[in-house]
């Protein structure tokens, strides 16, 4: 029935019916985009909305994980720590600033632009001597020379025996150049090395550094080798690590591997003790393996002179002994041998008594002499 007191309780109804309060905005800190908030505050409404949609069936839709309580609950202040910003200029100062202390710190152990740092400051450096690659090596059965050429300029090469007259010529560096010319470098400086040293030797073929005289240990291993070392050395053995400084059987065979035929007959003998059929097996053209110029230092090392007299000098004949003259040198008279003015010549009075004064007088008809002046005949 409609009177002042139902008015009174539809007024309080609908009063009861309004609106819940706003939520108040979050605050945000000076300086940010407003409109980045706005669609932060829609999602979080859109998430209260979604919480109060039922399913069709009537049963309420699982809601969503909720939003921290700071961001709905609180004002939301974000506060951001901008990054330190760098010019070009102090950005590649700073990365060169950075390359040196990393540079600094990194120390190589064989370079000398960057100072010495060990780990035991108190203990003396080491020498350089000791980090290079060291050019004698023993293997068990004697030293070998890995490098002739460091060894020959170390303290350790025996020098030349200049009290020897033969081992003072092969000392001459013109000798060497001569042998680097026909053999291998190191073939060649061991050769050099073997003539102008008395006792000193290095072998061609296994680069054992040994001395004359001395016990070597055997190249074979096992039980046949001590069976050889009991038994006494062949003569042969001392002479040819004399004459080439090859040590033992088993380096000679090496050197003589292209001459397979002439190993017994050339095994520590000299030119002149060779037979016509070894030297036609030496200087026949053989197997033709590279062993490294063995095979020619075994030819030349039969030679006094090691043959460089006749390879060098065609036109001189070279006695066994390696003494030299030339051809037909007893028929060249020079001017005032008629006369008796040379030593060691007998004078054309004595040969005309023997030989016939026509004799004598065509012979010394002599017109090519190296003084250019030929023989006056009377």
């Amino acid at each position: 029935m409609p009177g002042p007191r139902n008015q009174k309780n539809k007024k309080s109804k609908k009063g009861s019916k309004k609106a819940p309060p706003p939520v108040p905005k979050p605050t945000y800190a000076v300086g940010h985009d407003a409109s980045s908030h706005d669609t932060r505050s829609q999602m979080h409404e859109q998430v209260r909305v979604s919480a109060c949609v039922t399913s069709p069936f009537g049963v309420p839709a699982a809601s969503p994980p909720h939003p921290p309580q700071d961001i709905l609950d609180g004002p939301a202040t974000l506060v951001y720590e901008p990054l330190p910003q760098l010019s070009h200029d102090g950005y590649l100062h700073q990365q060169e600033y950075d390359t040196e202390q990393f540079q600094q710190q990194v120390i190589y152990p064989h370079d000398t632009t960057y100072p010495h740092s060990s780990l035991y400051p108190d203990e003396p450096p080491i020498p350089p001597s000791l980090l290079k690659i060291p050019f004698i090596h023993d293997p068990g059965n004697g030293p070998r020379v890995k490098d002739i050429r460091a060894f020959l300029a170390s303290r350790l090469a025996s020098p030349p025996s200049l009290d020897d007259p033969l081992c003072g010529e092969f000392a001459d560096d013109a000798v060497l150049q001569m042998l680097c010319t026909v053999l291998p470098e190191e073939t060649a400086m061991i050769l050099w090395y073997n003539k102008s040293r008395s006792m000193a030797r290095v072998c061609p073929a296994c680069q054992r550094l040994y001395r004359l005289g001395d016990i070597l240990p055997d190249h074979l291993a096992g039980e046949d080798a001590r069976i050889v070392q009991d038994a006494p050395p062949s003569p042969y053995l001392a002479r040819e690590q004399e004459l080439s400084g090859l040590c033992s059987p088993v380096c000679f065979i090496l050197a003589s591997y292209n001459y397979p035929g002439a190993i017994r007959s050339t095994w520590g003998r000299m030119a002149e003790e060779l037979d016509d059929a070894t030297w036609d097996l030496l200087d026949g053209p053989g197997q033709q393996a590279n062993d490294m110029g063995l095979g020619m230092l075994l030819k030349m090392t039969r030679c006094h002179d090691l043959g460089l007299g006749q390879l060098f000098f065609p036109e001189l004949e070279m006695d066994s002994d390696g003494t030299a003259h030339e051809e037909g040198d007893e028929d060249v008279k020079w001017v005032g041998e008629a006369e008796g003015k040379v030593e060691g010549v007998a004078p054309p009075t004595d040969r005309a008594e023997e030989e016939g004064i026509v004799e004598v007088m065509e012979r010394l008809r002599v017109e090519d002499v190296s003084a250019g002046v030929p023989v006056p005949v009377s």
